[in-house]
């Protein structure tokens, strides 16, 4: 399979990736015979991918990521870069290849201290690889410092470093470093091309791939966990129950702690999963002996481990909590698709019921009301408010 396989409804960008990665393979062959590269070159040293959530923006820059690695041997005979086969490629869709470096937040911000060896790194050559690649998940989520410290890098990289940064929208990144990138605006997929890349991929049954899909319109890894996880689905449903108990107070304060305990229980869920690993990791690198004791001078960085999976583990609830409002947004504009007789699909038809019944029941504008709620709940979390206060703020204001 080649490495663009994993893009759903991206034809374009893919198309774009494709003839910049045949260029920049060009370029580092020719530098490697002495001759010169492309005349034209479409390859850039800076790209910002954009795109609502689950368009697949930073799939899409680890699948370019992969294509300027690639050393496969059908190249020379004029095939695309991206076999996705090949060591290169392999490693760096895995998250293993030594010039490939992915920077992600673990709490709110990307602190300064968490690009400082990024940056360094960028300013230097490939080890073995064709590209020294680095890759930021989370640009929007630079803070000042941080920000700046890249920007000194995009300015002046080394010949044969490329930056891939990816952001929900240009406006989320710095206007001076947006300005030295090539941008990609990715759109998000099509409900039938994500049902048929689960059915096509992850053996899904069409129902329910269809389902999964249309309830997290186009969102494909959201749709991918709600067609494979049980725990996602009774998530979703306790989500989705919400606009029926919120008649008084009490049902209120009850569902906004309900809501609040399910993020938290879920950050635990991804802790269990990883804290456990990497700490076990750490303690081997650093020479643990029998029993669990540490040797001397270690402590420092074993408190600094701890901090970095307390911080990831507030992100992680905050990323659940939007996730469940994500849903509760969906669910009202359902509603409000009823109560204005558009005919588009429900995205939650296993709850119509539910749905027609509240739009019986009031108004459109009492629905927009209601999403305007939602939606400020969102922006009060983005501004570190403490859960419990920003969700109870909202179930009072969708009564």
């Amino acid at each position: 399979m080649a490495v663009w396989d994993d893009l759903v409804g991206q034809a374009r960008v893919e198309e774009q990736l494709a003839a910049a990665a045949r260029d920049a393979d060009a370029l580092v062959t020719a530098q490697a015979e002495g001759g010169p590269g492309p005349e034209a070159s479409k390859m850039t040293h800076a790209w910002l991918f954009t795109g609502p959530p689950g368009a697949g923006r930073v799939d899409a820059a680890r699948a370019f990521a992969a294509a300027l690695q690639c050393v496969s041997p059908d190249r020379a005979l004029g095939g695309a870069p991206g076999c996705g086969f090949c060591t290169g490629c392999h490693t760096t869709l895995v998250g293993t290849h030594a010039d490939v470096t992915a920077i992600a937040a673990v709490g709110t911000q990307i602190l300064v201290e968490d690009m400082r060896d990024t940056v360094r790194k960028s300013f230097t050559s490939p080890a073995n690889g064709r590209w020294q690649v680095i890759l930021v998940t989370d640009a929007e989520r630079l803070n000042e410092k941080s920000a700046n410290a890249v920007l000194k890098a995009v300015e002046e990289p080394a010949p044969r470093t490329v930056w891939l940064l990816c952001a929900p929208s240009v406006e989320d990144v710095l206007p001076t470093i947006r300005s030295r990138c090539r941008h990609l605006s990715l759109r998000t997929p099509p409900v039938e091309a994500v049902a048929d890349v689960l059915i096509r991929r992850d053996g899904i049954e069409p129902e329910v791939a269809h389902a999964a899909a249309r309830a997290t319109q186009g969102h494909v890894d959201r749709a991918r966990r709600l067609a494979t996880d049980e725990r996602a689905r009774a998530r979703r449903a306790v989500v989705l129950k919400l606009p029926v108990r919120v008649a008084d107070i009490g049902g209120c304060f009850k569902a906004a702690q309900e809501l609040v305990d399910a993020a938290a229980e879920d950050a635990k869920q991804v802790a269990e999963e990883v804290d456990v690993k990497e700490t076990e990791e750490l303690k081997a690198a650093l020479g643990a002996v029998q029993g669990g004791r540490m040797p001397r001078g270690t402590a420092g960085m074993m408190k600094e481990l701890e901090d970095k999976q307390k911080r990831r583990g507030r992100r992680t609830q905050l990323d659940s909590l939007d996730l469940a409002l994500t849903d509760l947004t969906g669910f009202y504009r359902d509603v409000l698709a009823l109560q204005l007789g558009a005919r588009t699909p429900l995205a939650n038809e296993d709850v119509r019921d539910t749905i027609e019944r509240i739009a019986r029941d009031t108004t459109p504008e009492r629905t927009l009301r209601r999403v305007e709620a939602v939606l400020a709940c969102r922006t009060a979390l983005g501004r570190n408010v403490a859960p419990l206060l920003a969700v109870e703020a909202m179930t009072m204001a969708l009564r």
